[in-house]
C-alpha cells in the first residue's frame, strides 16, 4: 500500500481570482452588447469559450477557517492540502474534502468488562484529541471519526484488563489507586492504535469507574472489611510501640523494678487500654498484684 504524506497544496490568493472574474464578466457583457450592436455574429465564437472559462474560474473559490483544512483530490490522485485559512482559489477540477482540524472530546460510554482479576466492572473514559494529518485521516481510514470511537472503546477495554480495580498493596497500580498511571497507560494505547489515521491523543482519563451492579455490595463490604483490618492494624502497631516505650522508660529511670509477671499484667492492661474501642475504667490496685 502507497503511504500518503501530507503535503501543502497549490493555491492562489481568492482576491485576485475575484477580480480577474469581475474583469472577465465585464468582457463577456462587452461581447454581448458588441454582437447585438454590430448584427455580427461571429462573435459568438468567443462568447461560448468565455462563458466555460467563467464557470470554471467562479469553481474554484475556497473559504478555510481557522483550525481547518481542506485534501485536494484530482482525478482520485492527492495533490495537497490546503490548511492556511482565507479566501484562496484552487485548480476547479479537483475535489475538496473538508477535515477539522480542532480540538475535540470523545466521552465514551459506560463500558461493562473484567478487570485483571474478573471482576465485571463499569468504566468509561474521556479522550481529547484532533487531526494532526489530513492526508491520513482521509487516506488510511475509511471514517476517522469513528475509527477514533471504535478504537478508543477498544483500547478502554484493553486497559481495564490490564489492571485491578483495587489493590492491598498501594504501591502496585490499579484502576482506582493510581488514576495517572493509569491515564498515561491508556493515552499510550490511543496513540498507538490512532497514528495510522493521523490522530494526535492530547489527553485520556478515566471518567467512570465502578463495581457492576452484580457484584457491588459484595465488593463494597469487602473493602469496608480490609479498611477495618488496615485500621486495626495500625492501632496495633502504635499501641505495641507504646507499650514498648513505656517498659522502657520505667526500666531506664528505675522507677519500679518489675518481673516477668508485672511485665505481662502491665502489658495486658496497657494493650486493653490503647487497643479497646469501648471507654477503658480503670481500677486502681491499692494493694500488690499477688493479693
Amino acid at each position: 500500500m502507497e503511504k500518503i504524506v501530507e503535503k501543502t497544496g497549490k493555491k492562489l490568493n481568492g482576491f485576485l481570482m475575484l477580480f480577474i472574474l469581475i474583469v472577465l464578466i465585464f468582457i463577456h457583457i462587452y461581447l454581448i452588447y458588441l454582437a447585438i450592436v454590430t448584427e455580427d455574429t461571429s462573435i459568438l465564437w468567443f462568447f461560448i469559450p468565455l462563458v466555460l472559462l467563467l464557470i470554471m474560474i467562479s469553481s474554484g473559490f475556497i473559504v478555510v477557517q481557522p483550525n481547518d483544512s481542506r485534501v485536494l483530490i484530482l482525478f482520485g490522485k492527492y495533490i495537497g492540502t490546503v490548511r492556511n485559512d482565507g479566501f484562496w482559489w484552487v485548480n476547479p477540477f479537483t475535489s475538496r474534502k473538508q477535515v477539522s482540524l480542532r480540538i475535540r472530546n470523545f466521552n465514551s460510554q459506560k463500558i461493562k468488562v473484567n478487570d485483571l482479576h474478573g471482576n465485571p466492572i463499569e468504566i468509561g473514559a474521556i479522550v481529547v484529541w484532533r487531526v494532526i494529518d489530513s492526508a491520513k485521516a482521509v487516506f488510511d481510514v475509511e471514517n476517522y471519526e469513528q475509527f477514533v470511537d471504535i478504537q478508543s472503546e477498544t483500547a478502554i477495554r484493553q486497559l481495564a484488563s490490564e489492571f485491578p480495580y483495587d489493590v492491598t498493596d498501594e504501591a502496585k497500580p490499579s484502576l482506582r489507586g493510581t488514576p495517572q498511571e493509569i491515564a498515561e497507560s491508556l493515552k499510550r494505547m490511543l496513540e498507538q492504535r490512532l497514528e495510522v489515521a493521523g490522530v494526535e491523543i492530547i489527553e485520556a482519563r478515566i471518567s467512570h469507574l465502578a463495581y457492576a451492579p452484580e457484584i457491588a455490595q459484595a465488593m463494597l463490604r469487602r473493602q469496608q472489611a480490609q479498611a477495618v483490618i488496615a485500621a486495626r492494624t495500625k492501632i496495633v502497631e502504635g499501641a505495641v510501640g507504646m507499650v514498648e516505650m513505656a517498659l522502657k522508660s520505667l526500666s531506664e529511670q528505675n522507677i519500679v523494678k518489675l518481673d516477668e509477671d508485672k511485665k505481662a499484667t502491665m502489658v495486658n492492661n496497657l494493650l486493653v487500654a490503647l487497643v479497646s474501642e469501648a471507654d477503658v475504667h480503670p481500677v486502681i490496685n491499692t494493694g500488690t498484684l499477688y493479693q
